[in-house]
Order: C-alpha cells, then sequence, then structure tokens
C-alpha cells in the first residue's frame, strides 16, 4: 500500500543512534508574523527577483542578439540558449539538492548564488553562440541550485498556517525582476540610448552586481533548526530557535504563550544514503512521487515554451520592434506577480488540492482559447499581451504551487534532493525541449505549428490538474512533520 495514503505515515527510517526529544517544530509553527520573517522573505525571494530580471534580459534581447552587429542568431539558436539554461539547471539542482540534505540549507545558499552570479556576469562578454550557451549552462546550474536550497528553507522557517501563501509570494517574487527586466530594456536596447551592442550586455552586468546584495543580506537568515536537530546538532537548533524567538518577541512585544507543545522523538542520523532516500522517495511515496512530476513536468512546458520565445512571436508575428518588446513584457511580468499575491491566500484557506488543480485546469483552458485566436489571426499584439497575462496570472500561481508541494510531502531528510529530482525530472521531460521546440515552430512562420505547441501544453497542465484532484496531499496549515515523518523520527 502506498504510505502517501496517510499522512504522517513512516516510511523506513534510518537506524537510531543519540535520540532526542524536541518540539521545535512546533515553537517555529507558533510564532507570530515579525520582522525575522520579512527577512526570511526578503532575502531569499531577492534572489528570484535578480533571476526574474536575468532571465527577462534573455528573452527580451532576443531580437537583438539577430542582429549582424550583435551575435548574429537565428530563431532555432536563440530557443536553444533557453535549452541550454535548463539543461545547467537541471545538472545544478541534482549536484546541490543532494548537498543541500547532506550540508545544511545555508551553507548552500552562498554557493549556488555564487555560481549564478559568475555565470550572468560572464554572459555579458560573450562573442558567439556557443559562448554564450556555456555562460547560459553555468548560470541555470546556479539557478537549479537555488531552487533546492531556497524552497527548502522557506519551509521550514516559515510557520505552517501562512506557508503556502508565503511561497508562493516568494516564487513569484520573481516576477518583480522580470518587470523591472522588461523596464530596463527599453533604455538597454535603444540604440537612441546605447549601441546595439553594448546594451544587452550592461542589463546582464548590472543584474549580476544586483546580487551581490543578496549575498549580504543571506548573512542574517540561519540554518534551518529542524535540519541541524535531524543531523545530530540539537543543541545549535535551540540555539538558532531560542535566539528567532528573542527576535520574535522583540519585534511582536511578546513570547507566544498556550498549551504544552506537541514533541517528536528524534534519533540524530549525520548522514543518510543516497540509496535510503531514492527507496523512500519512490518506494514509500509512489502516488507523491508520480504527482509532483506531473506538476513540473506540465508547468515547466509551459512556461518555458511561453516566456523563452515571448519576443520572438512579438518580432515575427506582430511586427514588433526588438527594443520595444520589453514594454510589452511588463503587464505580462505584472499579471504572474500579482497572481501568486492574490490567490496565494487561498491555498492555506481552500486548499491545496482544490487550489493547484483549478488553477492548472484554468490556464490550460485559457491558453486553448488564445491559441486558437492566435492561430485564426484574431489578435493585435496588444490583444495577444493581454490574454497571455490573463494566462499567467493564474499560471504563475499554479507554477509556484508545484514547487511549494514537492517542497512539503517528502521527509525532511530529502526535502531538498525531492525538489531537485522532480525538478530535474520536470525540466528535462517538459521543459528544457520546450524553448528549442518553439523557436522552431515560431522561425516556421506557420501560426498552426504554433497552436499546435501550446494545444500540447494545455494538455498537459489538464492532465496535471487531474492527478492533482486524485492524489493532491491537504497539507494546508499542517506541520511539516504531520505531512511527512522524518525518517529519523520514532518512538
Amino acid at each position: 500500500m502506498d504510505a502517501s495514503g496517510a499522512l504522517g505515515s513512516r516510511p523506513l527510517r534510518p537506524a537510531a543512534a543519540s535520540p532526542v526529544r524536541t518540539d521545535i517544530p512546533a515553537r517555529l509553527d507558533r510564532l507570530p508574523w515579525s520582522r525575522f520573517h520579512w527577512l526570511v522573505v526578503l532575502a531569499l525571494g531577492a534572489s528570484w527577483a535578480i533571476d526574474g530580471l536575468e532571465v527577462t534580459l534573455t528573452g527580451a534581447v532576443s531580437g537583438v542578439l539577430q542582429d549582424r552587429a550583435t551575435l548574429n542568431l537565428d530563431s532555432g539558436e536563440i530557443g536553444a540558449l533557453g535549452s541550454f539554461y535548463l539543461a545547467g539547471a537541471v545538472i545544478g539542482a541534482l549536484v546541490c539538492g543532494h548537498l543541500t540534505d547532506r550540508h545544511g540549507r545555508s551553507k548552500l545558499f552562498f554557493i549556488t548564488l555564487g555560481i549564478y552570479l559568475a555565470g550572468t556576469l560572464a554572459t555579458a562578454f560573450s562573442w558567439d553562440f556557443w559562448s554564450m550557451a556555456a555562460c547560459r549552462v553555468i548560470t541555470g546550474f546556479g539557478i537549479g541550485g537555488e531552487y533546492a536550497a531556497i524552497n527548502s528553507a522557506i519551509d521550514e522557517l516559515i510557520p505552517a498556517r501562512v506557508r503556502g501563501q508565503v511561497n508562493l509570494f516568494i516564487n513569484g517574487s520573481y516576477w518583480v525582476g522580470a518587470a523591472t527586466g522588461s523596464a530596463a530594456t527599453l533604455i538597454l536596447l535603444d540604440p537612441a540610448f546605447l549601441p546595439i551592442d553594448l546594451g544587452w550586455r550592461l542589463g546582464f552586468g548590472i543584474g549580476a552586481v544586483l546580487g551581490l546584495l543578496v549575498l549580504f543580506a543571506r548573512r542574517h537568515v540561519p540554518e534551518s533548526p529542524r535540519w541541524l536537530t535531524i543531523h545530530g546538532r540539537h543543541d545549535h537548533a535551540e540555539e538558532v530557535v531560542r535566539a528567532i524567538e528573542a527576535r520574535v518577541a522583540r519585534s511582536a512585544g511578546a513570547t507566544p504563550a498556550g498549551p504544552p507543545l506537541a514533541s517528536l522523538l528524534i534519533h540524530p542520523q549525520e548522514r543518510v544514503s543516497l540509496g535510503l532516500v531514492m527507496r523512500t522517495m519512490f518506494r514509500s511515496y509512489p502516488e507523491r512521487a508520480l504527482l509532483g512530476l506531473a506538476l513540473i513536468t506540465s508547468q515547466a512546458f509551459l512556461y518555458n515554451a511561453i516566456f523563452f520565445t515571448y519576443a520572438l512571436v512579438l518580432t515575427h508575428f506582430y511586427g514588433i520592434e526588438p527594443a520595444s518588446t520589453g514594454l510589452y513584457l511588463l503587464p505580462f511580468a505584472a499579471a504572474n506577480f500579482l497572481g501568486p499575491l492574490v490567490l496565494g491566500p487561498l491555498f492555506d484557506r481552500i486548499g491545496r488540492r482544490v487550489m493547484i488543480s483549478a488553477t492548472y485546469a484554468l490556464s490550460a483552458l485559457l491558453l486553448l482559447v488564445t491559441g486558437a485566436l492566435f492561430a485564426a489571426g484574431d489578435l493585435t499584439a496588444y490583444g495577444q499581451t493581454a490574454l497571455w497575462g490573463a494566462i499567467f496570472f493564474v499560471a504563475s500561481a499554479a507554477a509556484s504551487a508545484g514547487y511549494l508541494t514537492i517542497s512539503e510531502i517528502f521527509p525532511l531528510e530529502l526535502r531538498a534532493l525531492a525538489i531537485a529530482i522532480f525538478y530535474a525530472l520536470g525540466t528535462a521531460a517538459g521543459g528544457m525541449l520546450a524553448p528549442w521546440l518553439f523557436g522552431v515552430l515560431i522561425g516556421s512562420g506557420a501560426r498552426g505549428s504554433v497552436f499546435a505547441g501550446y494545444a500540447f501544453g494545455a494538455t498537459l497542465m489538464l492532465a496535471a490538474a487531474a492527478i492533482e484532484a486524485w492524489l493532491g496531499v491537504d497539507a494546508e496549515r499542517k506541520s511539516l512533520e504531520d505531512v511527512a515523518l522524518p525518517l529519523s523520527a520514532g518512538g
């Protein structure tokens, strides 16, 4: 029987050693919202904003990069750059996800962001397709590692009652950077302000410099006390929690009080074997594994297909000048940010299963309608942009909820690696091919071919909605330990 059939059911557990009883999870979950939590949001969400800035620049400059005065790339090569970025992200997620579970969340914060910033800065000095492709692989490696480290830390530091909306908000902050990048391209890509081969390079360089500020902010985000406890560092975990409680008390004016808190008996384990992690994920939780794969694969195809080739559609089918594509990306980015912000609280109030299945299904239906109108030639550039905005107002919340799901439904010992594996599988199966495929479809000039690609993406989203309705886990307002008991818990 699938162990995911009951919340908190216990899979195979590594051998116990030096057991300790702890109430740390309950203490973290009962904390009132405070300046500390805002620090976590800002320090971790800022990374997504920088990523949004950089990836938007990549999409917005696609038209400029086809100019002979720059890199003289064709549509297929533009799409392939997105695929190289995603390939790097897949590798980075797998490598750094494993390291995050083994060595801690905070250490990987700095390593992954450093790699990411190095790749972004190097992109500014690309001289041809292959040099830029190499830089995109490095950049993707860093951001893939960020997915694992950041999403793990969010869930383990944020109180259970608001975990869903905070997770969605932080992932949605990507689009604050995207909007900023869109606005910046209006100057950076305008030959009236900067030479055509300089503006796009400055954009990547500026993004790397801004990212250095995030490194300083992250110094104030502590290691996850949950992670410390299961790795035999309970005294350190207690120090961290007491410091957090003191900061919250100074901010809120009082220390949380109430009945005795629930506790767990933990058998600390310095290392959990990769074999045990994989057996737990796919043998003890097969239904949850299927759910995670469906959610991540479908949203990866949808997002990467449209976003990485957004500017190409505008330039090829609507005759928009490459330097002006950022103007059309602004409302698209705004819709993507507002979706999780507006809909996020409903994921904690109405529940995960209802909201995730509804947002996946609705975004798919909107995509089909938009694709049909596009194929018939009934849209202007403004109409296309407005409908894309409507789709991704909903799809942005859905995509963020996919990552939220993965980070909640597996035991703590494999949380980061689970995020990494499903991100890698979903991206490889659905996302990595999408930019190249749509680059080729758009390059053909056939609207019907592009619509066929949209219809395929919508089908994937509808299938994911059905799987969520069937296998979804009702994790709203529940402690992570109630959703999936740690491997080291017992007694």
